[in-house]
């Protein structure tokens, strides 16, 4: 709702001092007509791709198998046949299951020593992903299907972020969405399991909209009111990850399951005809005319008047020096001592999220019981983790509550394997603490990340941080192997990193009471106790 201060027409003082855009942001509203339907647009984004990334937990679901023994298939046999499955002890190497003895012996008499290769299979499942492409005793090869999405999220984040800081926030964010849409409607249709296998990489690569959608919802409105923003966004992710699994419930044919979550983000394709472009790279790009003319429409619709002579006196990059190519810019941005070391400690801290944060996820299906009602459960924790990460912004400012969090949380984790075992329900609630934290860690990363590095590189450097940070994906699912050697090393590994990651979050500067930097200057003096004023004429960007 636009206040009654807002729809009033501020005068400028009398100076020539260039207007910050956060001034015109902050007198275009934060919930206004614009901000309400574009945050419904983005919702339905953040909504769908918290499933996309982790939908294979349920399409590709482990199923038991066993060698098919047609004297007990037939309807009305008194014989038992056990299942067995990838993780079963009779299974001593690829193809080699157990048969049934002579037929003369009962089917569910298995005699251990027999051994030999399968011919046929049958499937506890029969229409599941391992059932159709048959990959009963390929145990490595469901876990592959994890794999090749995370991977696929890394090289994509690096091609999505240099699209975004290109050719804008609205062009990569449609193209994505509509591109994930028809992979992942095309890879239901997939006819072999290295089929599906290149179509999960190509959508994971290309189809990933989260990136420039995120950068839009923290550039569409003044940075105080930023985390609000996000907050909200951040529980229709949410959302979306606790109503997967009871559509995978309610729907558990695999195919039709991906039919299902996907089909509704066909809609991006009609984003570009009502999303508009951010305001700030617009500025960043030197596309003034078409920013102001963009800051009339949304006062406009949101009822609400500018004075013409403070978008005028607006600070922007000129034409001329905005012509400076992306790679230039990039380069220039890594030349640079303070961005190097700030990028540094940001690998450090996806890395350490994603793996925590996977490395739970995962976790959460091998629990006992029913694997939907755990994955929605522990996916809940996120909700006040959420909320409690907007509040904690909003009176901590960033620094302290992340290092915060990862101390704290890396304390639970390396205290949990040291628990008595007469108290396993302390070692849980750690757990479960820990998961909030993670997530509490999590958000905060996201948008502190996007606040240490100027806009026209800002999307580029967000998202190479990120692609590193799906290097700790990558090995999540790899930790339990881990509990082979001592059952606590994964939860030991989880905090030690945790805790480093909270140490080096010391060196760091505070972001939250400066505006987003549009150039390199202007990021390199966030967090300095002496004011520098920013003279933009010494901001050049064609010596690069």
């Amino acid at each position: 709702m636009a206040t009654k201060k807002s729809q009033e027409t501020t005068p400028l003082d009398g100076d020539e001092a260039p207007v910050k855009l956060d001034e015109v942001l902050s007198k275009l509203g934060a919930f206004g007509k614009h901000q309400m339907i574009t945050m419904c647009m983005l919702a339905l984004v953040y909504a769908t791709n918290s499933m996309y990334n982790v939908n294979y937990v349920f399409a590709v679901e482990d199923v038991n198998y066993r060698c098919k023994v047609p004297e007990c298939e037939s309807a009305g046999s008194p014989y038992i046949v056990p299942w067995l499955n990838a993780s079963s002890p009779h299974l001593e190497g690829p193809k080699q299951c157990l048969q049934h003895p002579p037929l003369s012996a009962q089917c569910h008499t298995f005699n251990t020593s027999v051994l030999r290769e399968c011919q046929e299979w049958a499937y506890e499942i029969p229409n599941s992903f391992v059932a159709e492409f048959g990959l009963a005793c390929e145990e490595w090869k469901p876990p592959l299907v994890g794999t090749i999405h995370s991977f696929g999220s890394m090289i994509g984040l690096l091609i999505q972020g240099q699209i975004s800081d290109r050719f804008g926030r609205k062009t990569a964010a449609v193209f994505a969405g509509t591109m994930g849409a028809v992979l992942g409607l095309t890879k239901s249709f997939a006819t072999s399991f290295w089929l599906y296998l290149v179509f999960e990489g190509l959508e994971a690569a290309i189809g990933d909209a989260l990136s420039p959608m995120f950068m839009l919802s923290i550039e569409i409105v003044e940075k105080k009111r930023a985390v609000l923003f996000q907050m909200i966004l951040l529980n229709c992710y949410t959302i979306g990850q606790i109503i997967m699994p009871f559509i995978a419930w309610g729907v558990p044919y695999w195919r039709n399951f991906l039919r299902v979550i996907y089909a509704p983000t066909l809609i991006i394709l009609t984003y570009s005809f009502f999303l508009d472009e951010s305001i700030r790279w617009l500025f960043s790009k030197g596309k003034k005319k078409q920013a102001i003319k963009l800051i009339e429409k949304i006062a406009k619709r949101n009822n609400v008047k500018v004075d013409k002579t403070l978008i005028n006196k607006l600070d922007y990059i000129d034409e001329d020096s905005s012509k400076v190519t992306d790679r230039k810019l990039l380069i220039k941005t890594f030349r640079s001592r303070i961005m190097l070391q700030r990028f540094l400690v940001c690998m450090v801290w996806w890395f350490t999220i994603t793996l925590i944060n996977f490395g739970m996820m995962i976790s959460s299906v091998l629990i006992s019981g029913n694997k939907y009602l755990n994955f929605a459960l522990l996916i809940m924790m996120d909700i006040p983790a959420n909320i409690f990460y907007w509040l904690a912004l909003s009176k901590y400012k960033r620094k302290l509550p992340l290092i915060g969090s990862f101390i704290v949380g890396g304390i639970f984790c390396v205290s949990q394997p040291f628990m008595p075992k007469g108290y396993a329900w302390i070692g849980l609630a750690l757990f479960m603490a820990f998961e909030m934290l993670a997530t509490f860690s999590y958000n905060i990363v996201y948008m502190y990340t996007s606040e240490l590095f100027p806009t026209y590189t800002r999307n580029s450097m967000h998202s190479i941080c990120s692609a590193f940070g799906r290097v700790g994906s990558l090995l999540a699912p790899q930790t339990p192997l881990l509990m082979t050697y001592w059952t606590g090393l994964p939860a030991l590994i989880f905090g030690l990193t945790s805790l480093l990651s909270g140490f080096l979050t010391l060196f760091m500067p505070e972001t939250a009471k400066t505006q987003l930097p549009d150039t390199i200057r202007e990021a390199e003096v966030i967090g300095k106790r002496s004011v520098i004023k920013y003279d933009p004429a010494k901001e050049s960007l064609k010596g690069t």
